[in-house]
Parts: structure tokens; C-alpha cells; sequence
């Protein structure tokens, strides 16, 4: 699964707050995650967070 900077994934359970979306803020080995409604970041591994990702939605790419 390739997961880059800027994606917003979405998860399996919500975030207390009650959203699901995502933030893709870093990646490598382990995966730093923004909420979209709160701020709330998190550090997960990456085949953590892969097993509990249901969708992903990609970041555009604009080239200049």
C-alpha cells in the first residue's frame, strides 16, 4: 500500500472526536497522522495503520 504525504486516509474506528479522515503529515517506517477535525496527531507504525485503513484518498499533484 503506498501511502504519501498529503493523503487523507480514511480509518477503520473514529477518532474520539467522531472523525475517521486523516491527514497523512510524514511517513517512513511509522506514519504521523493529523485529524481533520481536532489537530490531534499521532505517530503509528505503518503496518499498523495499514491494517486499519479502509480508503485512501490521494493528494493532488500539481506540477510547475
Amino acid at each position: 500500500m503506498e501511502i504519501r504525504i498529503g493523503d487523507i486516509v480514511t480509518m477503520k474506528k473514529p477518532h474520539p472526536c467522531g472523525e475517521k479522515r486523516w491527514l497523512v503529515a510524514g511517513s517512513g517506517e511509522s506514519l504521523t497522522l493529523r485529524c481533520l477535525t481536532c489537530g490531534h496527531e499521532i505517530t503509528v507504525s505503518k503496518c499498523k495503520a495499514e491494517k486499519n485503513i479502509r480508503s485512501i484518498q490521494k493528494a493532488i499533484q500539481t506540477s510547475t
